[in-house]
């Protein structure tokens, strides 16, 4: 079986090492079509030019289906039925009928999660663990959380009789596809609005057996639209002068761009964006947790999460037993087949962001880093990077600036809080942060200095639909989740 081997020295400190039987996830639960097109105004229908594009699964190069690829025509489509329905029944419908599509929703999701865990696994390469246990039970939590929130807008502390905006056109990524268009939908439907969602050109899949649930739900046509396609296709709808609100998660370099496009215009905007988040280790911290925190801060979802913990900042006193105890922690990890329940680290996206972590990891070794990866057999079919760790980095190194988006930690150490403090600040982004020690006071001293929209003690990449998420800098403006979500769908 493809995965990391752990070494003949961690097997005889660690006792005996137990081989895992093969667990793989039946695919048959999914049954794919050979082509999906786009959903407008409650019906799939062809893009306009007949265009289309395949997507695979990128553990295995496969071609899973072929998608519509929609065009400026397809925008005006969907963006003319989203007018339509927040016009009429979706817009006039009173808060608690809302909620009852939201709930509706919410069930079906939870109905069909080992089905959508699946295609989210074969589209996305993610273990099927994480979309299991993880991406499906917040799908439909968001779903539940913010259908609870629909007739009680006035008690959210925005004043009075707040309104909907109208039409949202809401652009996600491909590394949380189904979870993201969650965030994005639950609370814009709550608040009353329609939405076009774009999903991204790799991972188009789940939005679209999303769209499928919209309808079993009985969703008002025009109420949700789905347009799959690349960059054109969302820059269209971004730009469409029928948008009152634009939500855009993903890259810092595309929502700058975004952010230009609405400038001067009546659209609403938020952006969350990237990250180079610090996950900081005080010498007091307990060393097992965090040791396991700092796995799951990079390791989870190969890497591929805005927030993840990609700067380890270590207390110098403790900095050499916790890079030991981490490299013995990464030679049990299993690297292989996303659908095997016991696979911990899956495919990466697409041949185009292996080729992004390959260049940087590349550069980290140029300017001088110590460039370690447990043994390990990477499958000859896919796109795969073994986990890595760099130690001797300076804060002047690409990897320590750039955001990488793959399972790369580079780690660098410190001696004094106030130092602790200067190297995690020292990034043009601002999402998220970690802190491990067992004093709390040292937690809430740290959280106010961090300048980070989400801060995590003694845990990492912990969410929940009713705690709010963003950033600062160039990681973006704006909250999803928790009431604070809503704002961003409301006029107030």
């Amino acid at each position: 079986m493809t995965g990391i081997e752990t070494t003949e020295s961690t097997r005889a400190a660690a006792g005996p090492v137990f081989d895992y039987a093969p667990a793989p996830e039946s695919r048959d639960i999914v049954r794919l079509d050979p082509q999906y097109g786009l959903f407008i105004d409650g019906e799939f229908v062809p893009a306009a030019e007949g265009r289309t594009f395949t997507t695979i699964n990128p553990a295995t190069e496969e071609p899973l289906a072929a998608v519509a690829e929609a065009g400026p025509a397809d925008v005006e489509r969907a963006v003319a039925a989203a007018r339509a329905a927040y016009e009429g029944a979706w817009g006039r419908m009173r808060g608690r009928d809302r909620a009852k599509y939201l709930f509706r929703i919410a069930r079906i999701v939870q109905e069909r999660s080992r089905e959508l865990a699946v295609l989210e696994s074969l589209d996305n390469g993610k273990p099927i663990r994480e979309s299991r246990d993880v991406d499906l039970p917040l799908v439909a939590a968001h779903f539940f959380y913010y259908a609870g929130w629909a007739d009680k807008l006035e008690l959210a502390g925005f004043g009075p009789q707040p309104r909907p905006l109208g039409v949202a056109g809401q652009v996600i990524p491909w590394n949380f596809p189904l979870l993201m268009a969650a965030w994005k939908l639950a609370p814009a439907l709550a608040c009353g609005n329609t939405c076009v969602l774009k999903p991204a050109e790799t991972t188009p899949l789940s939005a679209l057996f999303l769209a499928q649930i919209c309808q079993e739900a009985g969703l008002p046509p025009g109420t949700v639209n789905v347009l799959t396609g690349a960059g054109g296709t969302g820059a269209a709808l971004v730009s469409h002068p029928g948008v009152d609100k634009v939500a855009f998660t993903g890259s810092t370099e595309v929502g700058k761009e975004i952010r230009k496009a609405v400038a001067g215009t009546h659209k609403r905007l938020t952006l969350e964006l990237g990250g180079k988040a610090a996950n900081v280790i005080f010498e007091d911290a307990p060393v097992d947790q965090a040791i396991e925190g700092i796995v799951n801060g990079i390791f989870f979802n190969q890497g591929h999460v805005c927030c993840a913990g990609s700067r380890l900042l270590v207390q110098e006193s403790v900095a050499d037993l916790v890079i030991d105890r981490l490299r013995e922690r990464l030679t049990t990890l299993r690297l292989g087949d996303p659908l095997d329940k016991n696979t911990d680290i899956g495919a990466i996206n697409s041949a185009e962001q292996l080729d992004k972590i390959r260049l940087l990891a590349d550069v980290g070794s140029e300017e001088g880093a110590q460039r370690w990866s447990p043994p390990c057999e990477l499958p000859s079919r896919g796109f795969w990077f073994a986990p890595t760790i760099f130690t001797g980095v300076s804060q002047s190194h690409r990897i320590a600036r750039e955001e990488i988006f793959g399972p790369v930690l580079s780690v660098l150490t410190f001696r004094t809080p106030e130092e602790a403090v200067a190297k995690a600040n020292n990034t043009p982004y601002g999402l998220s942060a970690g802190v491990w020690t067992e004093k709390g006071s040292r937690i809430l001293w740290m959280a106010q200095k961090l300048e980070a929209g989400v801060v995590w003690a003694n845990t990492y990449n912990r969410f929940d639909p009713t705690s709010p998420f963003g950033g600062y800098q160039e990681s973006g403006f704006g909250r999803e989740g928790g009431r604070q979500g809503l704002e961003a769908y409301l006029d107030v």
